[in-house]
């Protein structure tokens, strides 16, 4: 499945060396012999199917892996730490919400591993989908894609929104919309001239966003400790913030709702398996990228969180401004609203960037895959898709067009869509490597061949399945969010709905031709 450009290929030799798993699953058992043969077959060639057609459809490996370890930080870090973590605060406490955040830190760490082993065996572009379709189901792959590019194309919609709002600061007097189109302009130059350009960018896009948490948290445990004087405290402010009013002040049932927001806030590191298909040496870089991630969540997100619950009495914390302004006002930085909007008009690029890429791929690999029309495979010289960036676009203009002209109906169920539909495709993610595996261990294969294996199998792929799972179904119990699920497992049922009737059209057309062909044989004759 995998697309090595053959101009990349001669460049990398390892590239020309690199050798694909084919796991085309069989409509029988699995310790056959011709699915041994399927599960084992080598093959330096791209398997889809678009290989009878003419159509240019390869993408190139531009990616390297310090691209590839910021564009998975870099899809998580995004405007909600900045400027929505001091509501969370507000509404499950200082170890309610230090407890949520580290929770959710370890299901997507368990997320993260069983996708390794399936990235690494086979690295495919648009892989969440084509994983589904290989180890579930054809419909389940299509119902994938479309809840993943949703998830991304809602996303940029509200990006585009906040880059126009996060201007006007510095430009009051001008329009939202100048700026709006300006970021627009700018993403999809971005990823019109290369992969290689979109992977540098979000790089520093990337970068700059962490040198940011970073010095936020070494400069809030100076002032915790002492170092550094703050406003309001007289003396070391040390931890005592966080149990002042107790473990839970709010009881426990916010903290659970927490989580669910958390799971939210932490979708994008599964972009490790979108680029996967694009990053030289996936077999090293996927599963480098892989092991700094949860080291990486638990000190940005888990060591930011516990500086501002230190900082600032729980109660205040939802109040006003972003809490890194609060923290960095308190201590005397200058221009600290204006430093805090400059980095969070980064991370709006940033998710731009990521999320135009991610949603891009997910529709060229809809393309190459057959689930709609092939011409959206069609790339050009450099490796770009141009018809799926184009019409990934589109995607995002609508979203953006309707959180202004329909904001309290067809936006807000968008929204409420793509919440759920990041854990959707988690839930797959797992159950997809489990099946993987044991068609693997079927096939008489040992999992010592696999050159990245999932740890702890089958018992940590299993609670990353049932941790996602229950994510997912406990909705039920947040007021806040019932309507998303409602509106989550209605979208499911439509988008299953559409497929079987894609199929029964196809087959019906086919039927069609077939009958044309038989009532008149003299058009296939030479």
């Amino acid at each position: 499945m995998s697309q090595p450009d053959t101009d990349m290929a001669k460049q990398s030799p390892s590239s020309q060396q690199e050798t694909r798993i084919r796991m085309d699953a069989p409509q029988h058992k699995p310790n056959q012999a011709d699915e041994s043969s399927a599960l084992g077959e080598q093959s330096t060639e791209p398997t889809g199917q678009h290989n009878k057609h003419a159509l240019h459809t390869n993408l190139k490996r531009g990616m390297e892996s310090r691209h590839l370890q910021m564009i998975s930080l870099g899809g998580v870090i995004g405007t909600g730490l900045f400027l929505s973590s001091g509501y969370t605060i507000q509404q499950a406490g200082p170890i309610g919400t230090i407890l949520a955040y580290s929770i959710g830190a370890l299901i997507v760490y368990l997320v993260m591993l069983t996708l390794g082993e399936l990235s690494v065996a086979m690295p495919v572009t648009g892989s969440f989908h084509v994983y589904a379709e290989k180890f579930i189901g054809p419909g389940t792959g299509f119902v994938i894609a479309i809840q993943y590019w949703l998830t991304w194309t809602v996303a940029l919609g509200s990006e585009f929104t906040a880059a126009g709002l996060l201007m006007q600061r510095w430009f009051p007097d001008s329009p939202t919309w100048v700026w709006s189109a300006a970021c627009i302009i700018l993403i999809f130059t971005l990823n019109a001239l290369s992969v290689r350009f979109f992977a540098e960018a979000e790089f520093w896009f990337a970068s700059i966003k962490v040198f940011a948490i970073c010095a936020f948290i070494i400069i809030g445990l100076l002032a915790i400790f002492g170092i550094i004087p703050i406003a309001g405290y007289q003396h070391a402010p040390m931890f005592g913030n966080l149990v002042k009013d107790g473990i839970f002040p709010n009881g426990f049932v916010p903290v659970f709702a927490t989580i669910l927001t958390v799971n939210f806030a932490f979708s994008g590191t599964e972009l490790i398996g979108v680029t996967a298909g694009e990053t030289r040496d996936p077999e090293t870089a996927v599963p480098k990228a892989i092991h700094t991630t949860l080291w990486r969540l638990v000190l940005f997100f888990i060591g930011s969180i516990t500086v501002m619950c230190a900082l600032i009495p729980w109660r205040q914390a939802g109040v006003g401004e972003s809490p890194f302004v609060l923290v960095f006002n308190s201590i005397g930085i200058p221009y600290a609203g204006d430093i805090m909007n400059f980095v969070v008009l980064t991370a709006v690029l940033s998710a731009s960037n990521s999320g135009l890429y991610a949603s891009t791929r997910m529709v060229w690999s809809m393309g190459n895959e057959g689930m709609i029309p092939r011409w959206f495979a069609k790339t050009n010289r450099c490796g770009v898709p141009m018809l799926a960036l184009c019409a990934a676009m589109a995607g995002g203009l609508l979203a953006l067009l309707s959180s202004v002209i329909a904001a309290s109906t067809v936006y807000l169920v968008l929204v409420a869509l793509s919440g759920l539909s990041a854990v959707v495709v988690w839930i797959a993610i797992a159950y997809c490597q489990i099946v993987f595996r044991r068609r693997w261990l079927a096939s008489g294969h040992s999992a010592d061949e696999l050159k990245y294996r999932t740890p702890g199998y089958p018992y940590v792929s299993w609670a990353a399945f049932i941790l996602c799972t229950a994510s997912f179904i406990l909705v039920i119990f947040d007021v806040e969010q019932r309507f998303a699920l409602v509106a989550e497992l209605v979208f499911i049922v439509v988008c299953y709905g559409i497929y079987f009737l894609q199929q029964w059209w196809r087959k019906r057309r086919k039927a069609s031709d077939s009958e044309d062909d038989l009532s008149m044989p003299w058009a296939n004759q030479r």
